[in-house]
């Protein structure tokens, strides 16, 4: 199970990954757009499996199952952008892939955490490097016909976090001249920060109770529950979702 926020490269990985395994296994990937019999005989025609019976009639859905499944095996790889899409009979179909052997890679933004999804391994993609969005950037307004400066780019960067998805619609927004503001959820980890200045409080609100400075005592002590206090409140937040969820 491979997840990454929408618009950060899955499908890209996912076609990568297809050519990259051609070579060790017998790969097919497909996406299930509404069309069971489609998604089937997407499988079937990248396995070399035969979608047509004897007197040249389409094969059934339930029949390319069975069909597929016979010729899977351990030398087989099934990779699958959009799992979140997959229907029930899908994944009771993926089941006994598995059970035969047949690599199993889904693609989605969070692990659906159900039925065939809980016996998956999770690898989380790394988010593209701020110099890699930069480039998209550029030839996104390059393709628009923007003219834009480096410190141009610079003040729009951050509006798009480290999202390729965002980053083109960052450009494409400034082209219209809309108001944008940020559309990710990448903060800065400021906590470490936090922590050292309540340290630095407590520190000193022990240096008054040791010279016996009162004023210099209480301030620690207030100045340290106020921190603490504000901790509590800044968690307080509503459910957090992955772009795309």
């Amino acid at each position: 199970m491979v997840l990454g926020e929408a618009g950060t490269g899955k499908g890209m990985f996912a076609k990568a990954l297809f050519s990259e395994m051609l070579s060790e296994y017998n790969c097919a990937i497909a996406t299930y757009k509404g069309s069971l019999k489609k998604f089937f005989q997407a499988i079937a025609f990248n396995l070399q499996i035969p979608t047509e019976d004897g007197n040249d009639k389409p094969l059934t859905v339930d029949a390319l199952k069975d069909e597929i499944l016979e010729n899977s095996g351990e030398d087989t790889l099934l990779i699958l952008p959009e799992a979140k899409r997959l229907t029930t009979s899908i994944r009771y179909w993926l089941e006994d892939m598995m059970s035969a052997g047949v690599t199993v890679v889904c693609l989605a933004v969070v692990n659906p955490k159900k039925e065939i999804f809980l016996e998956m391994l999770e690898i989380e993609l790394d988010l593209p490097s701020n110099a890699h969005i930069r480039s998209i950037m550029e030839a996104e307004a390059e393709r628009q016909g923007l003219n834009l400066t480096k410190s141009q780019l610079a003040e729009l960067q951050p509006l798009a976090g480290r999202n390729p998805l965002l980053a083109r619609k960052v450009i494409r927004n400034e082209k219209l001249g809309i108001k944008q503001t940020s559309q990710h959820t990448q903060y800065l980890n400021i906590m470490p920060i936090f922590f050292a200045v309540m340290v630095f409080f407590t520190v000193l609100r022990f240096v008054g109770m040791g010279t016996r400075n009162k004023p210099l005592y209480i301030f620690g002590g207030v100045a340290v529950a106020g921190l603490m206090a504000a901790k509590q409140l800044g968690s307080i937040k509503g459910a957090q979702k992955r772009l795309g969820q």
